[in-house]
């Protein structure tokens, strides 16, 4: 009898372990787990391989999956909200985490694509809607709606987090050891609201290109269409910012000491776009006046015609690839253009080129900053209990210019002060990378690892290992924290990152 009892104590023992099942079954969640203001519509378990994502989901590697219980189910904290959301827990393997997920741009659909990687690490993982569902470059669903406003702006991601945890403890028989969240662009953003608003939800947050603050980077984008918009002589064809890049990178490439077709020192990066100005008529390969002027109003970022002072921070060269996405018209990039129709001045109809940039800014803010906007000074609480926080951002980002995330982490480092910064806080800018991936430089980066070790351990990160992805030049760099540089070591091969060592940066 004793060596019964023993084996069954051992077999319970390794089951908790490898996180298997014990608390009744994924299929029988519905019934048996009840949550406030949720209402569960699914509880299944899917075979290894076998997930399907709805039509218009984006590619990624579902086929790969490992078997999980997939939850989904609404979440309705107001009559008016419709929090929709996903929790995916391995059936086996479970590392005893949960890592939550967000969304880009207005949101409007769960991202099922960012949840693959962490389920495939053996996370459980969790995902919303952002609180409506829609077109997310539409602002639309907000207007009349304040409650899926707040919803999208915060709430949504902390109610998910909230019943994501209450259905782990469920399935598994037990809480999650460690919460962490990782995403990027408004889910970036989603992550310094959490920070912000709900600061004991996770242990520790990676936010990566971060839309943050979100109104001013919205007047961004309506100031970076309308240099190119405003009129037909000003714009610029989208072939001519590939020229441009081509320029850019020409100019600017052997700054940091290696020629490599990337810009990695951009702060140092003098490129004059006057080099392409035509000599006489319009061509393919040249700027005409007007052309120039909307590309140096472009890197400019947008200013207040009266005092000069900056409202969003301009771009650095090496981004011109993504700039065809705010500029290909006939109007700016419909997340800022719906947000100004339809919730700041309430007329379909609104002329973007009539938008004030001294008048009319504070007004956008008045809508909606409030509830999406982070800033760097309200972090203290999240801080305060030692939890973590990895910034990222590519130099490249055409969408969401990168000096918004130094500037948000300089914030940061002198409010914390220097001891406390080295402790909890870190960026690494990833040179040639677009938004959030894509570019001339590496940008295939595990940064969740890096965070859960960061917490595990209690060291920060000194270096994370950037690669190309598979099929493309094999080519490794090391990443090093804000303001340190990858620099040459004069040795080896500068596709490998071991050639290279983390500095400060270079005069």
């Amino acid at each position: 009898m004793a060596r019964r009892v023993a084996t069954v104590c051992i077999a319970l023992l390794l089951t908790a372990q490898l996180g298997v099942v014990h608390a009744g079954g994924c299929e029988q969640l519905a019934s048996r787990l009840h949550l406030p203001a949720t209402t569960l519509t699914l509880a299944t378990e899917v075979a290894a391989g076998a997930f399907r994502p709805p039509r218009g989901a984006p590619a990624a590697p579902y086929g790969s999956l490992p078997t999980f219980c997939r939850v989904a189910g609404t979440i309705r904290p107001t009559s008016d909200s419709d929090i929709r959301f996903e929790v995916w827990m391995p059936s086996k393997g479970w590392n005893g985490k949960l890592v939550g997920v967000g969304n880009g741009v207005w949101a409007g659909n769960i991202s099922y694509r960012e949840m693959v990687g962490p389920v495939l690490k053996g996370y459980a993982t969790a995902a919303s809607n952002g609180g409506h569902e829609g077109d997310p470059l539409d602002a639309g669903f907000a207007a009349g709606h304040p409650e899926k406003l707040v919803d999208f702006g915060y709430r949504a991601v902390h109610e998910t987090t909230r019943v994501a945890k209450a259905t782990i403890n469920a399935y598994y028989d037990r809480a999650a050891r460690r919460s962490l969240f990782a995403s990027c662009s408004t889910g970036g953003r989603q992550g310094l609201m959490e920070a912000y608003r709900y600061p004991s939800d996770y242990d520790a947050i990676s936010s990566m290109a971060p839309a943050n603050p979100w109104v001013p980077l919205l007047v961004s984008t309506l100031w970076t269409g309308n240099a190119a918009l405003k009129s037909e002589a000003s714009r610029i064809p989208p072939a001519k910012f590939a020229l441009i890049h081509k320029a850019a990178v020409q100019a600017c490439d052997a700054d940091d000491g290696v020629t490599d077709g990337i810009i990695s020192a951009p702060l140092r990066c003098h490129f004059d776009p006057g080099v392409l100005q035509c000599k006489g008529r319009d061509a393919a390969d040249c700027l005409t006046a007007p052309q120039l002027a909307a590309l140096r109003a472009i890197y400019q970022g947008p200013r207040d015609p009266r005092t000069g002072k900056q409202i969003f921070p301009g771009y650095v060269p090496g981004g011109e690839a993504l700039f065809p996405l705010k500029t290909a018209g006939p109007e700016p990039l419909g997340s800022s253009l719906t947000y100004m129709r339809a919730l700041v001045f309430k007329d379909p109809k609104w002329d973007f080129r009539s938008f004030d940039y001294d008048q009319d800014v504070e007004r956008a803010r008045q809508v909606a900053s409030s509830v999406t906007d982070v800033p760097a000074s309200g972090l203290d609480r999240f801080f305060a209990d030692g939890r973590k926080l990895l910034l990222s951002h590519g130099w490249a980002d055409g969408f969401i210019a990168s000096m918004s995330t130094v500037e948000f982490y300089t914030v940061l480092v002198t409010r914390l002060g220097a001891t406390r910064a080295d402790q909890a806080l870190r960026l690494f800018m990833v040179p040639g990378m677009g938004h959030c991936s894509g570019g001339d430089g590496p940008f295939v980066i595990d940064a969740l690892s890096a965070l859960d070790s960061w917490v595990e351990t209690g060291r920060a990160p000194e270096r994370i290992i950037a690669s190309n992805p598979p099929g493309a030049l094999p080519r490794t760099r090391p990443l090093c924290p804000y303001p340190q540089e990858a620099v040459y070591s004069g040795h080896g091969s500068t596709d490998l990152e071991q050639s290279f060592r983390c500095s400060a940066p270079g005069p």
